[in-house]
């Protein structure tokens, strides 16, 4: 899992193939390359293979990474849990949080993006699977959640993110997403322009294209193993 070209290859030829059978067309869906505890040269080297999106979960080793990419063109995604005492920098760094769940975290979000900069894109997370242990806004409350982003200044409503239950002989991913795919589409009835539709991994990306995602979030299969 060390061959990075290979391993980005691997992983077009499986967006492509997960595409045909779904009648899609590649271009519709982004590859994120997750890159939490990974190095700045593992980055490096797949930035320059073209891969220009990037997510981390943890704010502080963001920025330890995001000042040795000065000149490269980095899209840095935020995809973890999010804090009130870190929204100040994430807002001022990053160009999406995938991550919010609370109106309180869009709210200062919206009050801290710098002026200069351009709109924050903002996908809402939900808890599909109504996990406890899990962050994320129920599904009865994401019309609330996302009427509230559309309308804050500095910040640009994309559309939804989940991380579904692990997938199990007792669980189908497809369970997971096709609730996702209706949700979505029910903001999308209701006059919210969106067009990001973030669900789908390593392990589960081809049920996730095929249930409309627009953006698979993918570590392992890319870097490999995070170090401990």
């Amino acid at each position: 899992m060390n061959n990075l070209n290979q391993n980005l290859n691997n992983i077009r030829a499986r967006l492509a193939c997960a595409c045909e059978k779904a009648g899609r067309n590649p271009a519709e869906i982004a590859i994120l390359a997750v890159s939490k505890k990974h190095s700045v040269d593992r980055i490096k080297a797949l930035n320059l293979m073209g891969q220009a999106s990037f997510g981390e979960n943890y704010v502080q080793e963001a920025l330890s990474k995001m000042v040795q990419f000065q000149d490269e063109k980095i899209e840095w995604h935020f995809i973890g849990p999010l804090q009130s005492n870190k929204t100040r920098e994430v807002a001022s760094h990053f160009q999406w949080v995938q991550s919010v769940d609370r109106i309180k975290i869009l709210n200062r979000l919206a009050a801290q993006r710098p002026e200069n900069m351009p709109d924050l894109n903002i996908c809402i997370q939900v808890n599909i699977d109504r996990e406890p242990q899990k962050a994320g806004v129920m599904p009865e409350d994401v019309m609330e959640m996302a009427r509230a982003a559309a309308a804050l200044p500095r910040l640009r409503l994309r559309g939804l993110m989940t991380i579904p239950m692990a997938t199990s002989a007792q669980h189908d991913p497809m369970d997971s997403y096709r609730p996702m795919q209706a949700l979505y589409l029910e903001l999308i009835n209701n006059g919210l322009k969106l067009d990001t539709l973030s669900m789908g991994m390593s392990g589960d990306l081809e049920p996730a294209i095929m249930c409309g995602s627009t953006m698979i979030r993918i570590g392992t299969d890319l870097f490999g193993q995070r170090p401990e």
